[in-house]
C-alpha cells in the first residue's frame, strides 16, 4: 500500500470555493484532457481530502468527468488530510460526530451549483461518496439535488431509508458482504426501500468489507473496487453523457 502511494502523483489542483453563507473552503478539482466534462461531486471519508480521494478524483478525470472534492470538515477542520490509523480513524470519528448530516448536503448542494457554473463541467452534475461521503451522496439524490449519484458503503443510511420515497435521481449502491460497520439487515433495508424506484440498484461484494475501494487500507479488495468502478463509471457516463 506505501509503494502505491509513493508512486501517486497529483494531477489535479487545490481551488478555493464559497459556501452560500461566503464561508471560503478548499477544494481538489481534476479536469478530463478534453478540457471539459461532464461534473461529477467526489464526497470524502471521515479522514477528509486526502490522498485516496485525491486519487479517486484524478481516476475519474482519466475517464471524462470533471471531478472535484470539497473539503466537508471545513465547519469543524478545514483541510483535514488524515491517513488511516487507528489514532487517525479516532480523529476522523470524533468530526463525523460532529458533523450536521443536512447542513454537509446543503453546503454540497450548493458546490454543485457551483460546479453547474463552471466553464469545465459539461450541463449535468454528478455525484459519488465514500462512507460518509456515500451517505451524503444518498442524501443529495435523495433531495434530487444531482442528476446521478453513486454510494459506496455508506455508513447510517438505513437511518434515512424512509428518504427514498422522495428520490427520483438514477442511484448505484456498493455494499461489502463482510462489512462490519454496516449490517446486512441495512442493506436489505436499503434494498426493500429502493425496490419500487427506477435507475436504481444495490450491488454487495462477496468477501468485501469495509472501505473495500481504498488501496491504503488493510479491507482493500482489488477485485471488488475494479468491479464497482467499473459499475459506476457506465453508471454516470449514462446518465450525465
Amino acid at each position: 500500500m506505501e509503494k502505491n502511494l509513493e508512486k501517486y502523483r497529483e494531477m489535479g489542483q487545490d481551488i478555493k470555493l464559497k459556501a452560500a453563507d461566503g464561508t471560503e473552503f478548499s477544494a481538489y478539482m481534476a479536469v478530463p484532457e478534453a478540457g471539459r466534462g461532464p461534473g461529477l461531486l467526489v464526497i470524502q471519508e471521515i479522514f477528509g481530502v486526502n490522498s485516496h480521494i485525491r486519487q479517486i478524483v484524478d481516476i475519474y478525470s482519466q475517464l471524462g468527468f470533471t471531478a472535484v472534492a470539497p473539503d466537508v470538515f471545513f465547519r469543524i477542520k478545514p483541510g483535514l488530510n488524515i491517513g488511516y490509523s487507528d489514532k487517525e480513524m479516532q480523529e476522523g470519528f470524533s468530526y463525523y460526530q460532529k458533523t450536521d448530516f443536512d447542513e454537509a448536503r446543503d453546503d454540497l448542494a450548493h458546490v454543485v451549483e457551483l460546479m453547474k457554473g463552471m466553464d469545465e463541467v459539461v450541463a449535468k452534475v454528478g455525484s459519488v461518496g465514500y462512507c460518509m461521503g456515500g451517505n451524503l451522496s444518498y442524501r443529495l439524490a435523495c433531495n434530487n439535488a444531482v442528476d446521478a449519484a453513486v454510494a459506496y458503503y455508506g455508513g447510517g443510511v438505513d437511518a434515512v431509508a424512509d428518504r427514498a420515497k422522495n428520490l427520483r435521481t438514477p442511484l448505484m449502491m456498493h455494499f461489502g458482504e463482510k462489512d462490519d460497520h454496516i449490517p446486512s439487515a441495512a442493506v436489505e433495508k436499503m434494498t426493500a426501500a429502493l425496490a419500487e424506484k427506477r435507475s436504481t440498484s444495490v450491488f454487495v461484494y462477496a468477501g468485501a468489507e469495509h472501505g473495500f475501494n481504498c488501496d491504503q487500507r488493510g479491507s482493500y479488495d482489488r477485485t471488488s473496487a475494479m468491479i464497482a468502478l467499473a459499475r459506476s463509471n457506465m453508471f454516470l457516463h449514462k446518465h450525465l453523457g
